[in-house]
């Protein structure tokens, strides 16, 4: 029997042998026996080191070796000792070698001591010789030259980008592994992406940079990126420079910078299986929420080499890929680059904490990247507490649809059947609920949501549905409530049939038709539709990230003259409205990260985990519950049927053994049984894995499983058109308004020392307010680039929906003088919120009368220029002369002297009694 040491030396062999390495003996040295040779106990001067590297002929580098279990970064200084010290007739790279290694087999360390800061790294497998070869005849590393990139060119790049990219090179710079940059959706994550990657490859020398995407179709979205991207300076486009590859096959082109895929096919890939292409048309958000942290059997591929890749970028994908699928990034010896819109504590603990840019949504709101959003709830009484179907309702015969086909037919009903609100849609399908939401939305739409709009065009409108069937039921739903022809509607998921869904996708995008789009998740996340004014959530979520990506899909700015050829009685898109009509703003969400609690994790997935081998307690007590929850449901049929795919076994006689292998007593009997009462580790692990394994063993059937997946799922869909569907409320969601309005209170209450406006408008009465224009610019700005980042148009909309008899009109885009409005309601100085336009024009009348009084008349131009004067005071909080000659308004009708004549010499002295009488 082989000792540690050896079975470490064995595995380390075989890893080189792997990587294309000629592994010889000191006896047989022989240093042009291959571009790269291993010489095992190769004396030094600091003794006998256990590899020694030649490439092409030259000693590079060193290898360590150590038993299975020993930590390797004390022995990285042992490898530092043969490094340091080499016979001087020794034919070599360098004076010193460049390259060492410390590996057990199952771990590796690897150290270039030409980087910058020469640190060691973990590393899946070891380097081909090709690649160290390559490396020793560069002048500088990557590392070094990371250092040295040139300045940014900023041109065309948003703030934010600048400093997500400025963020992330100076992480690479510091060899830092793991960087994650967070872009509020509708930032450009992609556009920054490109422009990131077009720097390491151009001037860091970057070999190939990985792009991994959620679903195929958003890969085909990156790559239509990359093709359109012209970089700053350039005479080409990114594309015509450098080849982009999205992966469709299992080869990557050699000559390729940039490869697209998804984690799936790349898993597919390294394993050396062929793909099922449908497993890259689902959103990994959801198909592994469920999984638990498992990590993967993944060998070293010489076909693709752990060195393939110098850089990989993440793209919003799904949190399974930072835990069930981590092994697949890890892989690779390459540096990571996170980017999301929403990262989760599991996510930034995977990119060790390492957050190097920062650009949250409502940042991104303020800054008028995206848009806002309001929460409008509607409950109906189906959906809050479920329905009920009495065999004496119809006859003894409902409805039932087939699943799979969609075949109609009529059952006899042998009981009263009461379904919940969550089995709503799943088992249960009443479409009398589906009905009574849509025309909810179709009464409230241009009433309530879209008051300023002609009615004649409904807003673009996306709903998302639990699944096919669902989202099928839906469609023809809405159809016939609108009382429109099918291409009003279209169903957009992955089971369309006879229409090709990326050119639906297109329509919905750019086309007036349709004007509603029915989804599960093949829109849920990435998908790029900017004139989506309205999402309606008909399923819930219980995944925060992927809650948060859904969202983002109503969050994008569209051009006016882009919104208004697919909705054309629409002007501007200044917030998006998200119906809730499950419930989903209010449901518990969980965080994003891999679940160790086995009873969020689907029973299909539970089987194909024991049968591949998982013999945890968790997933074996968990699945024998599910074992018994279906004995109860099964029919005579189904008995038979399981009885002859497990050997004659029902679905509880199965839970029971399951249990009992996991059952300490019994474990410990079968252990005294076979060893007695003084069995060692070794014996009673023996014992306790047969057991699991006798428990486990009918699920090896495949038979077995696809037959429990297929009762368990009941293929049947009841369709309750008895229980009639009741509205119980809709409005919005004020809930989000009163906090707007406690965090503007709290900051100007928390600012009211710092902000000049502030300080004039907390400390002076109304009457002696002399507010300037810089003032309240330096206001506007603080609110928002300061967290909570705060825009006067939401503040104002909060005070609307909670406070409406006391809100009068709205305030005027981009005038900065309408914050002083909110903050006089807020402090109490005002009894009613109103643009500040407004409350200036209504000062200006009494002022007009005033002087009337006082017998001071103005004729009809003298008039028509205070008009002007007040109407620009009303913009800008104050005036000057020099105003006369800089403002278009003032300008344009003679400036200082043309006012001077109509208004006398006296004009100085008049306006600054129109300020103090206007504004203070």
């Amino acid at each position: 029997m082989q000792q540690p040491e050896e079975q470490a030396r064995t595995r380390i062999d075989q890893l080189l042998s792997d990587a294309g390495w000629v592994i010889q003996d000191r006896n047989d040295f022989d240093r042009h026996a291959g571009l790269g040779v291993v010489v095992r106990e190769f004396h030094l001067p600091a003794g006998y080191c256990d590899y020694l590297l030649f490439v092409d002929g030259k000693a590079a580098g060193v290898i360590e070796a150590k038993k299975v279990g020993v930590t390797l970064s004390s022995v990285a200084e042992q490898s530092a000792k043969y490094v340091a010290q080499l016979p001087e007739h020794l034919a070599r790279w360098d004076q010193q070698l460049v390259y060492h290694y410390e590996s057990t087999g199952e771990e590796t360390f690897f150290c270039n001591l030409r980087d910058p800061k020469p640190r060691s790294r973990r590393l899946f497998a070891f380097h081909r010789p090709e690649t160290l070869h390559e490396w020793l005849r560069q002048p500088e590393t990557l590392r070094a030259r990371l250092r040295t990139m040139p300045a940014l060119e900023t041109k065309g790049l948003r703030e934010c980008q600048v400093e997500a990219i400025h963020g992330l090179e100076h992480s690479l710079a510091e060899d830092q592994l793991r960087s994650l940059i967070q872009l509020a959706t509708g930032a450009g994550k992609t556009f920054t992406a490109c422009s990131f990657s077009y720097r390491l490859i151009k001037h860091a020398e970057a070999k190939r940079i990985l792009f991994l995407v959620d679903r195929n179709n958003l890969g085909d979205q990156t790559l239509k990126e990359f093709q359109n991207f012209q970089p700053v300076g350039a005479a080409n486009r990114f594309t015509d420079t450098y080849i982009v590859q999205h992966l469709h096959g299992h080869r990557i082109d050699p000559d390729a910078k940039v490869v697209i895929t998804t984690i799936q096919r790349l898993y597919a890939m390294l394993r050396g299986k062929p793909l099922d292409e449908s497993e890259e048309e689902v959103s990994a958000f959801e198909k592994w929420e469920g999984e638990p942290g498992v990590v993967l059997p993944l060998t070293y591929n010489p076909e693709i080499p752990i060195e393939t890749f110098d850089f990989i970028i993440t793209d919003e994908c799904h949190r399974s890929i930072y835990g069930l699928w981590r092994q697949v990034l890890e892989y690779f010896d390459a540096s990571l680059i996170g980017l999301t819109a929403t990262p989760s504590k599991h996510t930034l603990g995977f990119f060790n904490q390492n957050l190097v840019a920062e650009y949250p949504y409502e940042r991104s709101v303020a800054d008028g990247v995206n848009v806002g959003y309001e929460i409008y709830r509607i409950r109906t009484r189906v959906t809050e507490e479920g329905g009920k179907v009495e065999p004496g309702d119809v006859g003894y015969q409902v409805p039932v649809r087939d699943r799979r086909t969609r075949r109609l037919r009529y059952e006899t009903l042998d009981e009263e059947l009461a379904y919940s609100g969550k089995e709503l849609d799943r088992s249960v399908v009443n479409p009398n609920q589906i009905r009574t939401v849509l025309q909810t939305y179709r009464d409230r739409v241009f009433t309530e949501l879209f008051s300023e709009r002609s009615g004649d065009w409904l807003p673009k409108t996306l709903i998302f549905a639990k699944d096919d069937n669902h989202a099928e039921e839906i469609v023809h739903a809405v159809r016939e409530v609108f009382g429109e022809g099918n291409n009003f509607a279209k169903k957009i998921t992955y089971r369309n049939s006879g229409e090709d869904p990326k050119a639906l996708i297109k329509a919905f995008r750019v086309d007036p038709m349709p004007r509603v789009a029915v989804t599960v998740d093949m829109i849920a996340t990435g998908t790029d539709i900017k004139p989506v004014e309205v999402l309606i959530f008909m399923r819930d979520v219980k995944s925060e990230g992927y809650y948060e990506q859904m969202k983002g899909r109503g969050v994008r700015t569209i051009p006016n003259a882009d919104l208004k050829a697919v909705t054309p009685d629409a002007e501007t898109k200044t917030r998006f409205i998200l119906i809730d009509a499950v419930g989903v703003s209010e449901s518990k969400k969980n965080a994003s990260q891999p679940l160790e609690r086995k009873r969020t994790l689907s029973f299909d997935a539970l089987l194909e985990q024991v049968a591949m081998g998982r013999r945890d307690e968790d997933a074996m007590s968990s699945l024998a519950a599910r074992l018994v929850a279906l004995d109860r449901k099964l029919t005579d049929e189904d008995r038979r049927r399981l009885a002859e795919a497990s050997g004659g076994q029902a679905p509880r006689q199965l839970a029971n053994r399951l249990l009992d292998a996991i059952d300490p007593d019994a474990q410990q009997a079968a252990i005294t049984e076979r060893h007695g009462l003084s069995p060692n580790p070794q014996q009673e692990e023996e014992v306790v894995e047969g057991l699991l394994d006798e428990a486990c063993r009918p699920f090896d059937r495949p038979e077995l499983r696809h037959l429990l997946k297929d009762i368990k799922q009941k293929r049947d869909i009841v369709i309750d058109e008895v229980t009639t569907d009741t509205l119980v409320d809709a409005d919005f969601d004020l809930q989000r308004a009163e906090q707007t309005i406690t965090s503007f209170k709290d900051f100007i209450e928390d600012h009211q020392d710092e902000l000049t406006a502030l300080q004039i408008l907390y400390n002076q009465p109304l009457g002696q307010q002399r507010l300037t224009y810089t003032a309240i610019r330096e206001l506007v700005i603080a609110m928002l680039e300061l967290p909570p980042h705060l825009a006067v148009a939401n503040v104002w909309q909060a005070y609307k929906r909670l406070e409406a008899s006391q809100v009068r009109g709205a305030p005027v885009d981009e005038q900065l003088t309408e914050v002083v409005s909110l903050v006089r309601y807020a402090l109490g100085q005002a009894d009613t919120l109103e643009p500040f336009g407004s409350a200036v024009e209504r000062r200006f009348n009494l002022w007009l009368g005033r002087e009337k009084k006082a017998g001071r008349e103005y004729s009809a131009e003298q008039e028509e220029w205070l008009r002007t004067i007040a109407a620009y005071i009303a913009a800008n909080a104050e005036i000057a002369p020099q105003d006369f000659m800089e403002a278009p308004s003032l300008a344009d009708k003679g400036d200082i002297l043309r006012a001077r004549q109509v208004l006398g010499n006296g004009l100085n002295e008049m306006l600054n009694e129109l300020q103090e009488a206007l504004v203070a």
